[in-house]
């Protein structure tokens, strides 16, 4: 309950009292650590009882520690000061003490009630030798140190996390095209019947959309790591060192692997940096882009796993528990089903993100909260969502070959594969003939005076699923199945309909 959240110890929760808003020296620390502007926020923010990621914390705590250090090289902050701080803030960006951050995530727009949060807890685990505003915050605004957490936690869990987890269903989906490279099936555009294509195709399709969603997600790594911090408070650096903000960001890199920290950089114009989110914009609709090709890629495995008996029943799903609590023996697609549940909640924060990165007015974005809470949200979903339809779904299906080839044997529309030789209008009149009598397309096709050698090399469904890298049809059998046609009263004209 958010009540319980707020509640705080009955003695002074600053553990001092000189007055000064920070425990004494030589005090014992607090056992809550916050203090009065972290209470103003947690009384003026009683809305979601949902805190701050704690990436961004943790984020927040690291570039602290940096910034006391780099301050103390810069000889503006001394140095048994600074690695008070540096101890106290690394000890949070190990994940110690989190519980010691209660502010709402809806709260004022720059996250300047996060920042007092994380300088107030820094002070009491210095036991008060770090002024909050003065040494802790030195050369900081929240209006560049809070948006930098942002971008560095999001770039920190693309990176560390997401990416890994695309990679890991792009090789799983690669290795099912392969196993089912062999296997022909019924392709289908509009939901209607197309020409064959192999089950492998089309799991090496999934694999390629996946692979370039990451693609995408990776090009939006240099823009992420761009941050504003040295702008301090509207971008022009003011109470900052010049160098101060190269210097922290140098040591930053180090919590990243080496491929996220070569992103990490100042930006080519702070104030483009400081008033507008856009590199969090850009970066949810490549998340977006991912939760759109894994709706695709679940929507399918869902129809070719309908059934068993009166839907199409070409793949078979892992039954992971039962799927009906009044129909016995029923499975349903459980995975699939959730990851598009993920999808939808992707694109809808993606809407909020969207709507929150127009609020950038003048000098600052003012909506960077929720970005945050939401970006962090879809990445956090879209990698667990992925490790399951990787483990939980796609390792375990299994083509039901006998099924796939039969219905590629039903469908007319492999008679495309008559055109080079008998033309697309008489192509036609056999697939309109076919359909009416019901009988296979070969019957009839012979009938209208199609070779059988013809029918053998056109009608081969592995032939056809090559597409053009089948071999090109028999020039000689082309004529003369067109000398045949005509010969039993079909007037085709070879020069017309060859497309599809």
């Amino acid at each position: 309950m958010i009540e319980d959240m707020n509640a705080r110890p009955a003695d002074d929760a600053n553990g001092g009292d000189d007055g000064d808003g920070a425990p004494d020296a030589d005090d014992p620390i607090p056992a809550v650590l916050w203090g009065a502007e972290t209470d103003k926020a947690v009384e003026n923010f009683r809305i979601s009882g949902e805190t701050i990621p704690v990436e961004v914390i943790r984020w927040l705590a690291r570039i602290k520690s940096a910034a006391a250090l780099v301050n103390a090289d810069l000889g503006l902050l001394s140095p048994d000061r600074a690695s008070k701080i540096a101890t106290a803030a690394d000890a949070i960006g190990d994940g110690e003490h989190l519980d010691h951050f209660p502010v709402d995530v809806f709260q004022t727009g720059s996250g300047t009630s996060s920042n007092m949060n994380a300088n107030e807890v820094i002070s009491a685990l210095t036991g008060g030798e770090a002024h909050p505003n003065d040494h802790v915050n030195l050369g900081q605004s929240s209006n560049d140190v809070f948006p930098t957490a942002v971008h560095l936690a999001a770039l920190e869990t693309i990176a560390h996390q997401l990416l890994p987890a695309l990679d890991h269903l792009a090789a799983e989906l690669r290795a099912k095209s392969a196993e089912f490279a062999h296997v022909v099936k019924a392709g289908r555009t509009h939901l209607m019947d197309a020409v064959p294509v192999t089950l492998g195709q089309e799991f090496g399709g999934y694999a390629a959309q996946v692979t370039t969603a990451g693609e995408h997600l990776g090009a939006t790594l240099g823009i992420l790591g761009e941050v504003p911090l040295g702008g301090t408070a509207v971008g022009s650096g003011l109470n900052t060192h010049a160098d101060f903000a190269e210097r922290v960001l140098s040591r930053l890199r180090s919590h990243l692997d080496p491929a996220a920290a070569r992103h990490v950089s100042v930006p080519p114009d702070r104030f483009a940096a400081q008033s507008a989110r856009d590199g969090l914009v850009a970066t949810s609709g490549a998340l977006k882009v991912l939760a759109v090709v894994l709706t695709k890629i679940c929507n399918d495995l869902r129809w070719m796993a309908s059934g068993p008996r009166s839907g199409l029943g070409e793949i078979v799903i892992p039954e992971l528990q039962k799927g009906s609590s009044i129909m016995p023996g029923k499975v349903n697609p459980v995975i699939p089903e959730a990851v598009l549940q993920v999808a939808v909640q992707v694109i809808g924060n993606d809407a909020a993100i969207t709507a929150a990165g127009m609020q950038g007015n003048f000098e600052l974005n003012v909506m960077i909260p929720v970005i945050a809470r939401n970006l962090l949200h879809s990445i956090h979903l879209l990698t667990r969502a992925m490790r399951s339809l990787a483990d939980d779904c796609v390792v375990g299906i299994r083509a039901n070959e006998e099924r796939c080839r039969e219905l590629a044997e039903l469908t007319l529309a492999t008679a495309t594969a008559l055109n080079p030789f008998i033309g697309y209008d008489l192509a036609g009149e056999i697939v309109k003939q076919a359909e009416r009598s019901g009988r296979p397309l070969r019957v009839v096709a012979h009938e209208r005076g199609v070779d059988d050698a013809v029918l053998d090399e056109a009608l081969d469904l592995h032939r056809i699923a090559a597409g053009n890298r089948a071999d090109p049809p028999s020039a000689d059998l082309s004529s003369a199945d067109l000398s045949s046609a005509d010969s039993a009263g079909a007037r085709p004209d070879p020069g017309d309909g060859r497309g599809g």
